[in-house]
Protein backbone atom coordinates (compact mmCIF):
# COMPACT_ATOMS: atom_id res chain seq x y z
CA UNK A 1 0.00 0.00 0.00
CA UNK A 2 1.47 3.41 -1.12
CA UNK A 3 2.21 6.20 1.69
CA UNK A 4 -0.88 8.59 1.71
CA UNK A 5 1.05 11.98 1.02
CA UNK A 6 1.24 14.73 3.95
CA UNK A 7 -0.60 17.98 3.13
CA UNK A 8 -0.58 20.58 5.07
CA UNK A 9 -4.91 22.12 3.65
CA UNK A 10 -6.94 20.33 2.01
CA UNK A 11 -7.13 20.70 -2.10
CA UNK A 12 -11.03 21.07 -2.00
CA UNK A 13 -11.40 23.45 0.43
CA UNK A 14 -8.36 24.62 2.18
CA UNK A 15 -9.01 23.54 5.51
CA UNK A 16 -6.00 22.61 7.60
CA UNK A 17 -5.28 19.41 8.15
CA UNK A 18 -3.36 17.40 11.07
CA UNK A 19 -0.86 14.45 10.01
CA UNK A 20 -2.50 10.99 9.15
CA UNK A 21 -6.30 12.86 8.46
CA UNK A 22 -8.09 10.40 6.13
CA UNK A 23 -10.91 12.89 5.19
CA UNK A 24 -11.07 16.10 5.70
CA UNK A 25 -13.04 17.47 8.69
CA UNK A 26 -14.51 20.82 6.86
CA UNK A 27 -15.41 19.44 3.23
CA UNK A 28 -15.57 15.48 3.94
CA UNK A 29 -12.42 15.85 0.52
CA UNK A 30 -11.27 11.82 0.48
CA UNK A 31 -8.17 12.62 0.46
CA UNK A 32 -7.02 9.28 -0.44
CA UNK A 33 -7.70 10.77 -3.84
CA UNK A 34 -4.66 13.23 -3.77
CA UNK A 35 -2.00 11.88 -6.26
CA UNK A 36 1.39 11.64 -4.70
CA UNK A 37 3.72 14.23 -4.80
CA UNK A 38 6.23 14.03 -7.50
CA UNK A 39 10.22 13.57 -6.13
CA UNK A 40 11.00 16.40 -7.92
CA UNK A 41 10.00 19.20 -10.26
CA UNK A 42 11.98 20.06 -13.42
CA UNK A 43 13.43 23.45 -12.06
CA UNK A 44 14.63 20.93 -9.27
CA UNK A 45 12.81 22.07 -6.52
CA UNK A 46 11.35 18.86 -4.62
CA UNK A 47 6.77 19.11 -5.01
CA UNK A 48 6.14 22.77 -6.35
CA UNK A 49 5.75 23.56 -10.05
CA UNK A 50 8.43 25.96 -11.61
CA UNK A 51 7.83 29.65 -9.97
CA UNK A 52 6.52 32.56 -12.55
CA UNK A 53 8.95 35.86 -13.42
CA UNK A 54 9.49 37.54 -10.24
CA UNK A 55 7.69 40.75 -9.32
CA UNK A 56 10.30 43.68 -9.38
CA UNK A 57 11.67 44.24 -5.82
CA UNK A 58 9.90 47.83 -4.55
CA UNK A 59 12.35 50.28 -5.22
CA UNK A 60 14.12 52.27 -1.65
CA UNK A 61 12.13 54.90 -0.62
CA UNK A 62 13.46 58.46 -1.24
CA UNK A 63 13.33 61.24 1.51
CA UNK A 64 9.70 61.48 1.77
CA UNK A 65 9.59 58.49 2.98
CA UNK A 66 6.98 57.44 0.47
CA UNK A 67 7.93 54.32 -1.72
CA UNK A 68 7.40 54.06 -5.69
CA UNK A 69 5.18 52.18 -7.24
CA UNK A 70 6.44 48.34 -7.86
CA UNK A 71 4.50 47.94 -10.95
CA UNK A 72 1.95 50.68 -13.51
CA UNK A 73 -1.31 48.46 -14.58
CA UNK A 74 0.07 49.49 -18.08
CA UNK A 75 2.68 46.87 -17.41
CA UNK A 76 0.40 44.20 -16.33
CA UNK A 77 -0.78 42.21 -19.81
CA UNK A 78 -4.34 42.31 -21.16
CA UNK A 79 -5.22 45.28 -18.65
CA UNK A 80 -7.01 49.20 -19.28
CA UNK A 81 -5.18 51.43 -17.59
CA UNK A 82 -7.09 55.38 -18.66
CA UNK A 83 -7.58 55.06 -22.10
CA UNK A 84 -4.27 52.46 -22.40
CA UNK A 85 -5.06 49.83 -25.96
CA UNK A 86 -5.84 46.58 -24.27
CA UNK A 87 -4.14 43.54 -26.39
CA UNK A 88 -5.98 41.64 -28.46
CA UNK A 89 -6.47 38.23 -26.80
CA UNK A 90 -4.33 35.89 -29.25
CA UNK A 91 -1.34 37.85 -27.99
CA UNK A 92 -1.59 36.21 -24.27
CA UNK A 93 -3.33 32.93 -25.20
CA UNK A 94 -4.46 30.97 -21.81
CA UNK A 95 -3.26 27.87 -20.78
CA UNK A 96 -5.92 24.79 -20.69
CA UNK A 97 -7.14 24.85 -17.51
CA UNK A 98 -6.10 21.90 -15.26
CA UNK A 99 -8.29 18.97 -14.65
CA UNK A 100 -9.51 18.37 -11.75
CA UNK A 101 -9.14 15.76 -9.36
CA UNK A 102 -11.77 12.93 -9.81
CA UNK A 103 -14.20 12.59 -7.30
CA UNK A 104 -14.28 9.79 -5.12
CA UNK A 105 -16.55 6.68 -5.93
CA UNK A 106 -18.02 7.13 -3.04
CA UNK A 107 -18.00 10.47 -0.99
CA UNK A 108 -18.01 10.00 2.42
CA UNK A 109 -21.07 11.46 4.22
CA UNK A 110 -20.83 15.99 4.55
CA UNK A 111 -21.71 16.61 8.23
CA UNK A 112 -25.04 18.26 8.67
CA UNK A 113 -23.46 21.58 9.43
CA UNK A 114 -20.81 22.15 6.56
CA UNK A 115 -21.83 22.70 3.35
CA UNK A 116 -20.07 20.92 0.55
CA UNK A 117 -18.14 23.41 -1.63
CA UNK A 118 -19.03 20.97 -4.80
CA UNK A 119 -22.45 22.00 -4.49
CA UNK A 120 -22.71 24.79 -2.53
CA UNK A 121 -24.68 27.92 -4.70
CA UNK A 122 -22.47 31.24 -3.81
CA UNK A 123 -24.69 34.17 -2.83
CA UNK A 124 -26.39 36.20 -5.54
CA UNK A 125 -24.89 39.43 -6.78
CA UNK A 126 -26.49 42.89 -5.09
CA UNK A 127 -29.64 43.61 -6.99
CA UNK A 128 -29.50 47.06 -8.84
CA UNK A 129 -30.08 49.73 -6.53
CA UNK A 130 -28.92 47.76 -3.54
CA UNK A 131 -25.88 49.11 -1.49
CA UNK A 132 -23.03 47.52 -2.32
CA UNK A 133 -20.27 46.47 0.55
CA UNK A 134 -17.34 48.92 0.40
CA UNK A 135 -14.83 46.48 1.88
CA UNK A 136 -15.27 43.63 -1.11
CA UNK A 137 -17.45 45.07 -3.34
CA UNK A 138 -19.57 42.75 -4.26
CA UNK A 139 -21.41 42.23 -1.35
CA UNK A 140 -25.40 43.57 -0.41
CA UNK A 141 -25.95 45.89 2.95
CA UNK A 142 -28.25 44.59 4.79
CA UNK A 143 -30.62 47.16 6.80
CA UNK A 144 -28.31 46.55 10.20
CA UNK A 145 -25.16 48.08 7.74
CA UNK A 146 -23.37 44.61 7.29
CA UNK A 147 -22.50 43.17 4.48
CA UNK A 148 -23.91 39.98 3.64
CA UNK A 149 -20.55 38.48 1.78
CA UNK A 150 -17.97 39.68 4.07
CA UNK A 151 -19.67 40.82 6.99
CA UNK A 152 -17.75 44.53 7.44
CA UNK A 153 -19.35 46.82 9.01
CA UNK A 154 -20.59 50.00 5.96
CA UNK A 155 -19.57 53.57 6.96
CA UNK A 156 -22.24 55.82 8.37
CA UNK A 157 -23.87 58.18 5.86
CA UNK A 158 -23.63 60.85 8.12
CA UNK A 159 -19.81 60.16 8.86
CA UNK A 160 -18.84 62.69 5.81
CA UNK A 161 -21.50 64.95 4.18
CA UNK A 162 -21.19 67.21 1.35
CA UNK A 163 -24.12 69.66 -0.61
CA UNK A 164 -23.42 72.34 -2.67
CA UNK A 165 -25.87 74.85 -4.14
CA UNK A 166 -25.15 77.83 -6.44
CA UNK A 167 -24.82 80.23 -3.58
CA UNK A 168 -23.73 78.17 -0.62
CA UNK A 169 -22.23 75.20 0.37
CA UNK A 170 -21.51 73.03 3.53
CA UNK A 171 -19.73 70.20 4.99
CA UNK A 172 -20.08 67.60 7.85
CA UNK A 173 -17.45 65.12 8.89
CA UNK A 174 -17.13 62.30 12.53
CA UNK A 175 -13.99 63.49 12.96
CA UNK A 176 -10.72 61.88 14.43
CA UNK A 177 -12.39 60.63 17.78
CA UNK A 178 -16.31 60.48 17.44
CA UNK A 179 -17.62 56.90 16.81
CA UNK A 180 -20.52 58.47 14.91
CA UNK A 181 -21.59 61.93 13.62
CA UNK A 182 -23.59 63.63 15.89
CA UNK A 183 -24.15 67.22 13.93
CA UNK A 184 -26.58 67.62 10.60
CA UNK A 185 -26.79 70.95 8.67
CA UNK A 186 -29.54 72.21 6.00
CA UNK A 187 -28.64 74.90 3.25
CA UNK A 188 -31.68 75.94 0.42
CA UNK A 189 -32.66 78.78 -1.59
CA UNK A 190 -36.11 80.42 -1.23
CA UNK A 191 -37.78 83.25 -3.89
CA UNK A 192 -38.91 86.11 -2.05
CA UNK A 193 -42.08 88.33 -3.19
CA UNK A 194 -39.92 90.98 -5.28
CA UNK A 195 -38.30 88.09 -7.20
CA UNK A 196 -35.22 88.19 -5.53
CA UNK A 197 -33.35 85.03 -3.82
CA UNK A 198 -32.85 84.63 0.16
CA UNK A 199 -30.25 81.97 1.06
CA UNK A 200 -30.18 79.62 3.90
CA UNK A 201 -27.77 77.58 6.18
CA UNK A 202 -28.86 76.02 9.02
CA UNK A 203 -25.78 74.05 11.58
CA UNK A 204 -26.61 71.80 14.70
CA UNK A 205 -24.44 70.28 17.10
CA UNK A 206 -26.10 67.47 19.04
CA UNK A 207 -25.39 67.48 22.88
CA UNK A 208 -23.20 64.55 23.34
CA UNK A 209 -24.00 64.21 27.47
CA UNK A 210 -27.81 63.95 25.93
CA UNK A 211 -29.49 60.71 24.51
CA UNK A 212 -30.09 60.20 20.88
CA UNK A 213 -28.19 63.51 19.71
CA UNK A 214 -27.69 62.84 16.17
CA UNK A 215 -31.89 62.40 15.90
CA UNK A 216 -31.99 65.64 17.83
CA UNK A 217 -29.44 67.72 15.65
CA UNK A 218 -31.17 66.26 12.51
CA UNK A 219 -34.34 67.02 13.39
CA UNK A 220 -33.57 70.71 14.28
CA UNK A 221 -32.12 71.41 10.88
CA UNK A 222 -34.82 70.22 9.18
CA UNK A 223 -37.58 71.97 11.10
CA UNK A 224 -35.82 75.24 10.89
CA UNK A 225 -35.12 75.04 7.25
CA UNK A 226 -38.57 73.89 6.56
CA UNK A 227 -40.31 77.21 8.46
CA UNK A 228 -37.73 79.63 6.60
CA UNK A 229 -38.34 77.74 3.31
CA UNK A 230 -42.51 78.42 3.78
CA UNK A 231 -42.09 82.31 5.51
CA UNK A 232 -39.36 84.16 3.55
CA UNK A 233 -41.35 83.58 -0.03
CA UNK A 234 -44.56 84.83 1.98
CA UNK A 235 -42.58 88.21 2.64
CA UNK A 236 -41.96 87.70 6.45
CA UNK A 237 -38.72 89.92 7.34
CA UNK A 238 -35.81 87.58 7.26
CA UNK A 239 -35.07 88.03 11.14
CA UNK A 240 -38.72 87.34 12.55
CA UNK A 241 -38.66 84.27 10.32
CA UNK A 242 -35.33 83.02 11.89
CA UNK A 243 -36.44 83.56 15.29
CA UNK A 244 -39.61 81.79 13.87
CA UNK A 245 -37.41 79.28 12.51
CA UNK A 246 -35.63 78.51 16.01
CA UNK A 247 -38.80 77.87 17.71
CA UNK A 248 -40.16 75.47 14.60
CA UNK A 249 -36.60 73.34 15.28
CA UNK A 250 -37.09 73.27 19.25
CA UNK A 251 -40.49 71.42 19.06
CA UNK A 252 -39.12 69.17 16.95
CA UNK A 253 -36.29 68.30 19.51
CA UNK A 254 -38.69 68.30 22.00
CA UNK A 255 -40.86 66.10 20.54
CA UNK A 256 -38.40 63.34 20.52
CA UNK A 257 -38.69 63.23 24.33
CA UNK A 258 -41.99 61.98 23.69
CA UNK A 259 -41.53 58.31 23.85
CA UNK A 260 -43.92 55.19 24.66
CA UNK A 261 -43.32 54.74 29.00
CA UNK A 262 -42.65 51.07 28.09
CA UNK A 263 -39.40 52.49 26.51
CA UNK A 264 -38.54 54.89 29.58
CA UNK A 265 -38.83 52.01 31.61
CA UNK A 266 -36.09 50.24 29.83
CA UNK A 267 -34.33 52.77 29.73
CA UNK A 268 -34.23 54.64 32.65
CA UNK A 269 -31.53 56.48 32.53
CA UNK A 270 -32.02 58.06 29.53
CA UNK A 271 -32.39 61.92 29.24
CA UNK A 272 -34.15 64.24 26.69
CA UNK A 273 -32.33 64.62 23.25
CA UNK A 274 -30.56 67.87 22.96
CA UNK A 275 -28.38 70.32 20.77
CA UNK A 276 -27.16 74.06 19.64
CA UNK A 277 -28.26 75.71 16.50
CA UNK A 278 -26.94 78.35 14.41
CA UNK A 279 -28.55 79.99 11.13
CA UNK A 280 -27.82 82.28 8.43
CA UNK A 281 -30.36 84.32 5.98
CA UNK A 282 -28.85 86.41 3.25
CA UNK A 283 -31.62 88.61 1.58
CA UNK A 284 -31.95 91.51 -0.32
CA UNK A 285 -28.35 93.07 0.92
CA UNK A 286 -29.59 92.25 4.37
CA UNK A 287 -27.48 89.03 6.35
CA UNK A 288 -29.44 87.84 9.68
CA UNK A 289 -28.27 85.17 12.12
CA UNK A 290 -29.91 83.36 14.64
CA UNK A 291 -28.79 80.50 17.02
CA UNK A 292 -28.82 79.05 20.84
CA UNK A 293 -25.97 77.40 22.83
CA UNK A 294 -22.41 77.56 21.15
CA UNK A 295 -22.59 76.71 17.52
CA UNK A 296 -21.21 80.09 15.60
CA UNK A 297 -21.09 82.28 12.92
CA UNK A 298 -18.00 84.33 11.90
CA UNK A 299 -18.30 87.31 9.17
CA UNK A 300 -14.69 87.28 7.08
CA UNK A 301 -14.41 90.15 4.40
CA UNK A 302 -13.56 89.07 1.14
CA UNK A 303 -10.18 92.07 0.94
CA UNK A 304 -9.34 91.35 4.17
CA UNK A 305 -9.04 95.31 5.01
CA UNK A 306 -12.29 95.26 6.41
CA UNK A 307 -12.52 93.64 10.09
CA UNK A 308 -13.27 89.57 10.72
CA UNK A 309 -15.73 89.64 13.10
CA UNK A 310 -17.89 87.01 15.41
CA UNK A 311 -21.34 87.35 14.83
CA UNK A 312 -22.85 85.56 17.42
CA UNK A 313 -22.31 85.35 21.44
CA UNK A 314 -22.00 81.67 22.91
CA UNK A 315 -24.49 80.67 25.26
CA UNK A 316 -21.89 79.12 27.72
CA UNK A 317 -20.27 79.49 31.18
CA UNK A 318 -16.98 81.13 29.59
CA UNK A 319 -19.43 83.81 28.16
CA UNK A 320 -21.12 84.08 31.37
CA UNK A 321 -18.01 84.81 33.03
CA UNK A 322 -16.86 87.18 30.73
CA UNK A 323 -20.56 89.04 30.48
CA UNK A 324 -20.51 89.33 34.38
CA UNK A 325 -16.71 90.72 34.55
CA UNK A 326 -15.24 87.84 36.41
CA UNK A 327 -12.74 86.82 34.07
CA UNK A 328 -11.28 88.17 31.04
CA UNK A 329 -11.92 85.67 27.51
CA UNK A 330 -8.63 84.07 27.66
CA UNK A 331 -9.05 83.19 31.51
CA UNK A 332 -12.65 81.57 30.81
CA UNK A 333 -11.78 79.97 27.65
CA UNK A 334 -8.76 78.36 29.47
CA UNK A 335 -10.86 76.52 32.29
CA UNK A 336 -12.39 72.86 31.73
CA UNK A 337 -15.96 74.74 32.60
CA UNK A 338 -15.49 76.61 29.51
CA UNK A 339 -17.54 74.92 26.83
CA UNK A 340 -20.15 74.09 29.48
CA UNK A 341 -23.50 75.39 27.72
CA UNK A 342 -26.05 76.76 29.50
CA UNK A 343 -28.50 77.38 26.45
CA UNK A 344 -29.93 74.40 24.26
CA UNK A 345 -33.05 73.04 22.30
CA UNK A 346 -34.26 69.98 23.82
CA UNK A 347 -37.25 69.44 26.72
CA UNK A 348 -34.67 69.79 29.50
CA UNK A 349 -33.56 72.81 28.50
CA UNK A 350 -34.44 76.36 30.54
CA UNK A 351 -36.72 79.13 29.08
CA UNK A 352 -35.74 79.04 25.13
CA UNK A 353 -34.59 82.57 24.60
CA UNK A 354 -33.56 82.54 20.35
CA UNK A 355 -30.82 85.19 19.57
CA UNK A 356 -30.88 86.60 16.41
CA UNK A 357 -29.40 89.63 14.88
CA UNK A 358 -29.40 90.83 11.25
CA UNK A 359 -26.43 92.93 9.73
CA UNK A 360 -25.76 95.15 6.63
CA UNK A 361 -22.17 94.35 5.23
CA UNK A 362 -20.84 97.51 3.60
CA UNK A 363 -18.87 95.04 1.26
CA UNK A 364 -18.27 91.73 -0.19
CA UNK A 365 -17.51 88.63 1.89
CA UNK A 366 -18.65 85.14 3.13
CA UNK A 367 -20.78 84.04 6.50
CA UNK A 368 -19.00 80.81 8.54
CA UNK A 369 -21.80 79.43 10.02
CA UNK A 370 -20.02 76.27 12.09
CA UNK A 371 -20.16 74.04 15.00
CA UNK A 372 -17.12 74.24 18.29
CA UNK A 373 -15.57 71.00 16.17
CA UNK A 374 -14.02 74.22 13.94
CA UNK A 375 -13.76 76.95 15.84
CA UNK A 376 -12.18 75.47 18.48
CA UNK A 377 -9.23 75.04 16.20
CA UNK A 378 -9.85 79.24 15.20
CA UNK A 379 -11.45 80.46 17.66
CA UNK A 380 -9.90 84.18 17.88
CA UNK A 381 -11.28 85.86 14.78
CA UNK A 382 -7.54 86.55 13.26
CA UNK A 383 -7.24 82.92 13.32
CA UNK A 384 -10.64 82.33 11.34
CA UNK A 385 -9.44 85.23 8.95
CA UNK A 386 -6.61 83.15 8.20
CA UNK A 387 -8.30 79.50 7.44
CA UNK A 388 -10.70 81.18 5.31
CA UNK A 389 -9.27 80.62 1.97
CA UNK A 390 -8.81 83.78 -0.12
CA UNK A 391 -11.58 83.20 -2.68
CA UNK A 392 -14.22 81.39 -0.61
CA UNK A 393 -16.90 83.49 -2.17
CA UNK A 394 -16.41 81.97 -5.31
CA UNK A 395 -16.02 78.44 -4.27
CA UNK A 396 -17.88 77.78 -0.98
CA UNK A 397 -17.90 74.32 -1.41
CA UNK A 398 -14.01 73.82 -1.47
CA UNK A 399 -13.64 76.70 1.51
CA UNK A 400 -15.43 74.28 3.80
CA UNK A 401 -13.62 71.27 2.95
CA UNK A 402 -10.75 73.24 3.79
CA UNK A 403 -12.17 74.48 6.92
CA UNK A 404 -13.12 71.05 7.81
CA UNK A 405 -9.49 69.68 6.87
CA UNK A 406 -8.10 72.44 9.38
CA UNK A 407 -9.72 71.15 12.15
CA UNK A 408 -8.99 67.85 11.59
CA UNK A 409 -5.64 68.46 10.93
CA UNK A 410 -5.67 70.12 13.99
CA UNK A 411 -6.51 67.59 16.37
CA UNK A 412 -10.27 66.50 15.03
CA UNK A 413 -11.02 65.93 18.56
CA UNK A 414 -15.02 66.42 17.64
CA UNK A 415 -17.74 66.44 14.90
CA UNK A 416 -17.27 69.43 12.62
CA UNK A 417 -20.11 70.84 10.64
CA UNK A 418 -18.83 74.44 8.52
CA UNK A 419 -21.73 76.05 6.09
CA UNK A 420 -19.81 78.92 3.94
CA UNK A 421 -22.70 81.43 2.62
CA UNK A 422 -21.30 84.18 0.14
CA UNK A 423 -22.66 87.88 0.61
CA UNK A 424 -22.81 88.72 -2.73
CA UNK A 425 -22.54 92.79 -2.09
CA UNK A 426 -24.17 95.25 -4.46
CA UNK A 427 -23.11 98.86 -4.50
CA UNK A 428 -26.50 101.45 -4.26
CA UNK A 429 -26.98 102.44 -7.53
CA UNK A 430 -25.37 99.42 -9.42
CA UNK A 431 -27.84 98.69 -12.66
CA UNK A 432 -29.75 101.50 -11.90
CA UNK A 433 -30.58 103.64 -15.34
Amino acid sequence: MSQMPQLSACPSCEEPLESGDLFCGACGYDLSAVPARPAASPNGSAGFPAPEEPWPAAPEVDSSDTPAPTHLPTDLPGTDSAGGELREPDEYPLPAPAAAPPLPAEAPAIPADVTDPRTAVPDPAPAAGDKVCVACRSGRVDADGYCENCGHAQPRERDHMEQELHTVAAVSDRGLRHHRNEDAFAISAAALPDGSSAVVAIVCDGVSSATRPDEASLAASRAANETLQEALPRGTHPQQAMHDAILSAADAVNALAAEPTSAREHSPHQNAPACTLVGAVVAAGLLVVGWVGDSRAYWVPDDREGPTVRLTEDDSWAAQMVAAGLMNEAEAYADERAHAITGWLGADAYELEPHTASFKPDRPGVVVVCTDGLWNYAEAVEEMARAVPADAADRPLHSAQVLVGHALDGGGHDNVTVAVVPFPFVPRGAGSA
